[in-house]
C-alpha cells in the first residue's frame, strides 16, 4: 500500500492542535482520544480519521501527488504516537502530570516537525529499526502509470 505523502503531513498538523490543546488543559481524555486516532491509522492508514478529512475535503483541492510513499514507515510512526498518547492519558488522568506533560511534549515536538519541515521521526525511526535488522528499506513508490513498462 502506498499514501500520498501530503496525508500524513496534514494530519500531523491537526495532531500538533491536539497536543497543544493537551497541554494547555492538561486533559487526559483529550489524550487517550488522540491515542484512539493514533490505533486506527495504525491498523488501517487509510482508514485514520485525519486520512479520511484528507482524503474528502483536501485532496480534491490540490493536483495529484507526484509520488506516493509506503505505508509502512507512517503506520510505524503512527504506532509510536500512539504509545506516547497512552502514556499521556495515563499520566494527566492518574495525577502524574509530569509523565502527562513529557509525552505529550514530545508527541507535539514529533508531530510539529512533520507538520512544519516534512521530517517524519517516527518514519525515521522505522528505518533505523531496518537498517539494525539488516532488513531492506522501503523507496518512494512511482505512480502507477510511471511506474509501468511497456
Amino acid at each position: 500500500m502506498a499514501l500520498d505523502p501530503r496525508g500524513p503531513r496534514f494530519a500531523a498538523w491537526i495532531t500538533t492542535g491536539v497536543f497543544v490543546l493537551v497541554l494547555v488543559t492538561s486533559s487526559g481524555w483529550l489524550a487517550a482520544a488522540q491515542a484512539l486516532v493514533f490505533a486506527i491509522t495504525t491498523a488501517a492508514p487509510r482508514w485514520g480519521p485525519y486520512s479520511l478529512l484528507y482524503r474528502t475535503i483536501v485532496a480534491p483541492r490540490l493536483s495529484p501527488p507526484t509520488e506516493l510513499e509506503p505505508a509502512a514507515p507512517v503506520r510505524f510512526s503512527q504506532a509510536v504516537g500512539f504509545v506516547f498518547a497512552v502514556l499521556a492519558a495515563i499520566g494527566y488522568l492518574t495525577g502524574a502530570t509530569t509523565l502527562g506533560w513529557i509525552a505529550a511534549g514530545a508527541a507535539l515536538g514529533a508531530a510539529f516537525l512533520n507538520a512544519a519541515f516534512g521530517f517524519c521521526l517516527g518514519c525515521e525511526l522505522y528505518l533505523l529499526v531496518l537498517r539494525t535488522l539488516n532488513r531492506p528499506l522501503p523507496h518512494r513508490v512511482p505512480l502507477p502509470s510511471e511506474g509501468a513498462n511497456p
